[in-house]
């Protein structure tokens, strides 16, 4: 629902509020900072690209996590609709990370002739919003685009269902609670994601639960040697 309602509007503007509440629940930014520790190419990324972006706030939690270790970082925040506040990008600016702002769908702009080249490219609760084929798509382009993939989903499990059940309680609006319900069965489980990214031996794939309520991809460029590249 909040995809269809104008940006301005009412319910729009809290549910992306509910949403800022629901990644922190989920503890996305914590399970991204533990998966990133220590295996990012070359130590320090020069480049990040967030798709699905929203306003950016979950990015910039990670960023608090992690930033002390990575400055000077540039960030392109790739979303059809520009959400980003002044205040927000001044936190990544006191942090040392430098934003752009993209205005774009993330599947055109992963298929444009140049498509922006990027050390980690990131994914938070965005992956479930496409069907399998587009999906199939976003992670081939994905693969030629960066150097390590990185995405945080809902689980498709009974607990996660049951817990978007109960968002009410915690005051998330109608719009918030039916899009919860419909993102967890749209979410994942297994290796589905592993199952989609284009198979060889130059990658290196990690997918597992992580938290109570999330699904962690990591996808590693490797070198001929086997390391990182």
């Amino acid at each position: 629902m909040l995809d269809e309602l104008a940006a301005d509007d009412r319910r729009a503007r809290w549910s992306r509020r509910d949403l800022q509440r629901v990644n922190v629940l989920m503890g996305n930014a914590r399970i991204a900072a533990r998966a990133l520790g220590g295996v990012v190419p070359g130590g320090t990324p020069r480049s990040i690209v967030d798709l699905g972006a929203g306003d950016g706030t979950p990015l910039l939690r990670l960023a608090r996590k992690i930033g002390p270790r990575w400055k000077s970082v540039r960030a392109v925040l790739v979303d059809r609709r520009r959400l980003l506040s002044a205040e927000t990008e001044a936190e990544f600016a006191a942090l040392g990370w430098r934003v752009e702002c993209v205005e774009m769908d993330a599947l055109e702009w992963l298929g444009r002739a140049r498509a922006e080249k990027s050390d980690l490219t990131i994914a938070s609760l965005f992956l479930h919003h496409f069907k399998e084929d587009d999906l199939r798509k976003l992670l081939a382009l994905a693969a030629h685009q960066t150097a390590m993939f990185l995405a945080c989903e809902p689980r498709r499990t009974n607990l996660t269902f049951c817990a978007a059940s109960l968002l009410g309680f915690v005051g998330c609006n109608g719009v918030t609670r039916h899009d919860a319900k419909v993102s967890v069965r749209a979410g994942f489980a297994a290796r589905e994601l592993s199952a989609l990214w284009p198979a060889g031996d130059e990658w290196r794939l990690m997918e597992r639960p992580a938290g109570l309520f999330s699904h962690c991809f990591v996808a590693q460029r490797v070198g001929e040697n086997g390391n990182a590249s």
